[in-house]
């Protein structure tokens, strides 16, 4: 099991967020996922949107960062940490640029970016956007089929309803080969496909746990599924957050600070497929010097029991 970290104060989704992290500033989140980077976590990552209608703000916040562009200052600040979205909403942004993004930043970063796509629910920023909100399934395959023509081939070409190009270069190509690794959120079937057809990963959301094994099956089932490992991340706390971001209140999310609850739940996800998942904070923290000391207690109570 590999431990990732969420990146603190890059959203303010209610079910998700403690009220210390909103008074971080840019410096003090690069030196919180520096201190990630040292002490061996595997991945940070981070949610976007674009914009919120006001009647969501309550729930889901309206603080996002651009997901490349967080997570190239973030490379900036560490050497090893991978640099992950979760998720980039794929459909509402021309995926040449979301490629050129992409690519971008694992070439400067020395192949560590991963891409987590997802189709999004929010209709609202999808109309003020000017995209299809009916259509964003078969958008979101156009536009990751067509990011790995860019990034894959020496001459890059791609024909398709919402997308087309030829003729043309395009470079840099991303550092790991022979792709930059593309995971897929969400939990419908045609997201479960999507993970057989591109994905190196799937991040389910509203799936209840004990259902993971049967998806995993599906996924690998698919005739276009052609034997490449699937890793799988789901972290606790998202069992806290509705379809829409409503808070839950699942008892299975909160954080806790006893070291055998932790292994439990751990081996829990692990015997359910997962191969990536985050450890919950526990509620109370008050601060940066706290959220530090509790990455540095995961890292020498946690870590060395499930390598």
């Amino acid at each position: 099991m590999k431990l990732n970290v969420g990146v603190p104060n890059s959203m303010h989704v209610a079910a998700m967020v403690q009220p210390w992290e909103l008074a971080l500033s840019g410096a003090q989140v690069g030196q919180a996922m520096a201190l990630a980077d040292q002490l061996g976590f595997n991945k940070c990552m981070l949610g976007e949107h674009f914009i919120i209608p006001n009647e969501h703000i309550a729930l889901s916040g309206d603080h996002y960062f651009h997901t490349p562009v967080a997570l190239s200052f973030i490379a900036g600040h560490t050497k090893n940490l991978r640099l992950s979205s979760s998720v980039s909403i794929v459909p509402l942004q021309n995926p040449i640029v979301q490629a050129k993004a992409w690519s971008t930043l694992d070439w400067l970063s020395g192949g560590r970016a991963e891409a987590m796509f997802g189709v999004g629910w929010l209709k609202e920023e999808f109309d003020m956007l000017g995209v299809n909100f009916h259509e964003r399934g078969k958008i979101a395959d156009e536009y990751i089929a067509a990011m790995q023509a860019l990034w894959t081939m020496d001459a890059p070409e791609f024909e398709g309803k919402y997308v087309s190009f030829k003729d043309i270069g395009f470079a840099p190509k991303p550092v790991q080969r022979p792709r930059l690794p593309v995971w897929l959120g969400g939990d419908a079937e045609p997201v479960l496909k999507r993970v057989a057809k591109f994905g190196d990963g799937w991040s389910p959301f509203r799936t209840p746990p004990e259902k993971f094994p049967a998806c995993i099956d599906f996924i690998k089932s698919q005739r276009e599924y052609d034997g490449r490992p699937i890793n799988v991340f789901f972290a606790l706390e998202m069992l806290n957050v509705g379809a829409h971001h409503e808070v839950l209140d699942d008892p299975r999310a909160p954080g806790t600070r006893s070291k055998q609850k932790i292994l439990d739940q751990i081996g829990w996800l692990s015997e359910l497929g997962i191969t990536e998942t985050i450890v919950p904070l526990p509620p109370g923290i008050s601060g940066l010097a706290e959220y530090s000391d509790r990455l540095r207690w995961v890292a020498t109570e946690i870590m060395p029991h499930i390598a």
